[in-house]
């Protein structure tokens, strides 16, 4: 199958970088190569692009797809969480911009067998890395009632959390829960009818914070971004894109952080803590995809775009 992934908010977030020629750029979440290929036409044929993705799919997708810019790309399977240790073996101390488009490819959605998706059947997965040994199945069948509640209640902002954890122990009880199909089922029965007639799927919060939970995705955003902004040249910006309000409130609350001037009560004649801000806040407000994007393509319905810039400290 091939890897398709249409990027959301592709030209907001591409001119947000304020891309130079001949610079370096990390695309920290390959995916289809859509924003890289984006960049490449932007930067010349001196200048770098650091694709990173866990997912060996997306990386050996996006080397066919962009195979007329390999002297300007390199790709790297590895989680962007290690780009400090990526960059220092490819000899590289800063980079000029940064793009971060969170969150599961419509590529790994649409892939069945992958497990992240509950419209079709397949065995529990949700691994981005398939490398990695822990799946949705570990979690679902593994964890005790109370761990299953609090992600699915922390991860999935599902307020029937206590009870589809409930259900969910109580039948793998009876044999373990192996399959999608089978978890979908077992929230439907947890969720009354009446809660289910309206709003998204029964199944979308559950599955999105067991997928969370595997991935690893939300506890490591803050201190990635942190690590992104070290490395980044002066007056290099962060694009990150969002798609739903766990992943949107860390990376506005990492870039309020980041801003942030001295702390010193205001009693204090002066600044003793020695705060200094190290972003400007580009985007005060989130870019949204137009209506007309929406329409086109229903997936970026969610999206939000805030962008930083570093700061010449």
């Amino acid at each position: 199958m091939d890897f398709k992934h249409v990027p959301v908010l592709l030209k907001e977030s591409i001119d947000a970088l304020n891309i130079k020629e001949d610079g370096v750029y990390v695309d920290a979440t390959l995916g289809g190569g859509g924003h890289t290929l984006e960049i490449c036409k932007r930067i010349g044929r001196y200048g770098k692009v650091i694709g990173i993705d866990q997912d060996i799919n997306a990386i050996e997708a996006s080397q066919k797809r962009l195979k007329d810019y390999e002297p300007v790309v390199i790709f790297i399977n590895d989680n962007f969480k290690n780009i400090k240790s990526i960059l220092n073996k490819l000899g590289i101390q800063q980079i000029d911009g940064v793009v971060m488009d969170l969150g599961v490819s419509s590529h790994q959605l649409d892939e069945g067998e992958r497990g992240f998706s509950y419209q079709h059947d397949a065995p529990l997965d949700m691994r981005m890395n398939r490398a990695s040994p822990f799946s949705a199945y570990n979690v679902v069948n593994e964890y005790s009632e109370e761990e299953l509640s609090e992600i699915i209640s922390k991860y999935g902002e599902e307020k029937w959390a206590k009870r589809i954890a409930s259900f969910i122990v109580a039948r793998r009880a009876v044999s373990p829960i192996r399959t999608t199909g089978e978890l979908v089922d077992v929230i439907k029965k947890a969720i009354p009818a009446s809660a289910r007639r309206d709003g998204p799927h029964p199944a979308k919060r559950t599955f999105q914070a067991i997928r969370i939970e595997v991935n690893d995705e939300l506890d490591i955003l803050s201190s990635s971004i942190k690590d992104f902004i070290d490395v980044l040249k002066p007056g290099g910006r962060i694009a990150v894109i969002t798609f739903h309000s766990l992943e949107d409130r860390i990376v506005k609350q990492t870039f309020s952080e980041l801003s942030s001037r001295c702390e010193c009560p205001p009693r204090f004649p002066v600044c003793i803590c020695g705060k200094k801000p190290l972003v400007n806040i580009i985007t005060r407000k989130p870019i949204i995809p137009s209506g007309e994007e929406k329409v086109k393509n229903p997936r970026a319905r969610s999206s939000k775009l805030r962008v930083a810039e570093k700061i010449n400290t």
